[in-house]
């Protein structure tokens, strides 16, 4: 690789001390080599250069961005299609009694994801982001086929470990993805998509799951709906770009300023590919960077720092009550539990489109201490109306406010930032497998809480179990205040060049 990058150098592609001359691609399709070609004869015009000084045209990476949503919006609908059918699913299959059973069917879903995600970051590397994305779309359409056939508990946990696969191969991607082709003064909004779209998927699963009153066995429809996006999802990807990092990590250079003239338009290819190029002056970069590398101490902060955000986001319970809110609900005295439901799906997508307005202007750093802030006092006041008995008049309304208060907040920061800061601070050198490792630690946190969050309640009672998720969420917003640096505004290859060299 270094003689691969001395010819990068002093090919003529613009760098720090070379500001005038710009990249040019030849053959588009020809077979990459892995020593670009000189182009010192070709000089960047004024006109050229103006045009790069615009803001890059958002409008072209959207529709490809759109497409790769797709698996957020299936991940917010497994989360939610089991959460009110699943009385009428145990009952059916006959562990009706099960509590353990019933939090397995919601949980094991996460066990496929650890599984996907463990090689999500070796399946990114090695095949690119949109043959990764369709990998994932083939078990989620398999999975829930053979959960809507279900016959007994052990076919059902089958077809949800097929669908867990799959959201852990896809989850992570998306993150790189969106990352990586999202033009750098739009990456926090283009950030805050999948969370909008895991929110959008989780209220329509409970809006689907809403008919099982009058149909029992309309949980089976609910499975066969899911196969629909996971098939287009499939087909998509075929006409969507390739990340351009990815690309030309691989030396695939004439097609990563391809794609980047498709999603940032001609006149900022130019500029981009002059970013990568000094970006790969910061760093040892090789094709596929080995597992053992996530422990160096130029890298080893940002994974860390990865893994313990995802850990306390999951902590902080918000998953517990998209499982099982209409249960918790209805034990707090919410008459109208299956609407209480629905609402809290709406709040979470008006909270995810706040996100998306502030995440570019009022920071990721900011705007998830203020999250994790306002979960923490909702968790409080939940905890206080649960342990006192006087309060027992108002506790039905309070739940509620709280719960709706408890997942605005989430959705406004802690949901979407960890998933967008995590490629903007981790080299590209290791990015997927970083991720994966995240990721990893995401799936056993979210697994841990979904098995156990309805025996631990039953066992300790509602205010116990809030106190923690509400010191948890504390815990974050300090967390979050000492360890994390801000990204907004600043591109992908000038945060890594500023954090490796600052390890």
């Amino acid at each position: 690789m270094a003689a691969s990058r001395s010819n990068l150098l002093t090919s003529g592609i613009p760098c720090a001390g070379d500001p005038d001359k710009m990249v040019r691609s030849f053959s588009l399709y020809k077979r990459p080599s892995r020593e670009l070609p000189s182009m010192d004869g070709i000089v960047a015009t004024n006109a050229d250069q103006e045009q790069a000084n615009q803001p890059v045209p958002w409008h072209l990476s959207l529709p490809h961005i759109c497409v790769a949503l797709i698996i957020s919006a299936l991940f917010g609908y497994h989360i939610g299609v089991v959460n009110i059918p699943l009385p009428y699913i145990s009952r059916d299959l006959g562990f009706g009694e099960n509590s353990l059973a019933q939090g397995f069917v919601v949980s094991v879903c996460l066990i496929g994801a650890f599984a996907g995600c463990a090689i999500s970051g070796t399946v990114a590397d090695r095949l690119g982001r949109r043959r990764a994305f369709q990998l994932c779309a083939i078990p989620m359409v398999l999975g829930p086929i053979l959960s809507a056939k279900a016959w007994n508990l052990a076919s059902m946990l089958v077809g949800r470990l097929l669908v867990g696969c799959g959201l852990g191969i896809g989850a992570p991607v998306l993150a790189l993805y969106v990352s990586e082709v999202s033009p750098t003064q739009v990456r926090g909004s283009f950030g805050s998509f999948p969370q909008t779209a895991t929110c959008i998927g989780l209220l329509a699963a409970l809006i689907v799951g809403l008919p099982i009153s009058s149909t029992p066995d309309w949980w089976r429809a609910c499975f066969w709906i899911s196969t629909l996006p996971a098939a287009l999802l499939l087909l998509g990807m075929e006409f969507c770009a390739e990340s351009p990092r990815w690309l030309f990590k691989n030396s695939r250079w004439y097609e990563a300023e391809h794609e980047l003239e498709r999603l940032w338009g001609a006149a900022h290819a130019k500029a981009a590919m002059s970013d990568l190029v000094q970006s790969e002056q910061s760093d040892d970069l090789e094709m596929i960077a080995p597992w053992k590398e996530l422990l160096d101490r130029r890298y080893v902060r940002a994974v860390l720092l990865g893994g313990g955000l995802f850990a306390l986001q999951q902590f902080s319970g918000i998953n517990a009550i998209f499982y099982f809110s209409s249960t918790v609900l209805k034990s707090a005295g919410v008459s109208s539990d299956l609407a209480a439901t629905v609402s809290v799906g709406a709040v979470n997508l008006v909270g995810s489109f706040v996100a998306a307005g502030l995440m570019d202007r009022l920071g990721r750093r900011k705007l998830m201490m203020w999250s994790f802030t306002g979960m923490a006092v909702s968790m409080a006041m939940q905890a206080a109306v649960a342990a006192f008995g006087f309060l027992k008049p108002i506790r039905a309304t309070t739940t509620l406010i709280g719960t709706l208060f408890y997942v605005f907040s989430f959705a406004s920061g802690a949901g979407p930032v960890p998933a967008l800061l995590l490629p903007e601070i981790i080299p590209i050198r290791i990015r997927g497998k970083a991720m994966a490792f995240a990721m990893c630690v995401h799936w056993v946190a979210h697994f841990l809480v979904g098995l156990l969050f309805l025996p631990l309640i039953n066992a300790t009672g509602a205010s116990v179990l809030y106190t923690f998720f509400s010191l948890v969420c504390f815990f974050a917003a300090i967390f979050v205040k000492r360890n994390v640096v801000e990204t907004k505004g600043r591109s992908l290859e000038d945060l890594e060049m500023l954090l490796v060299a600052g390890h």
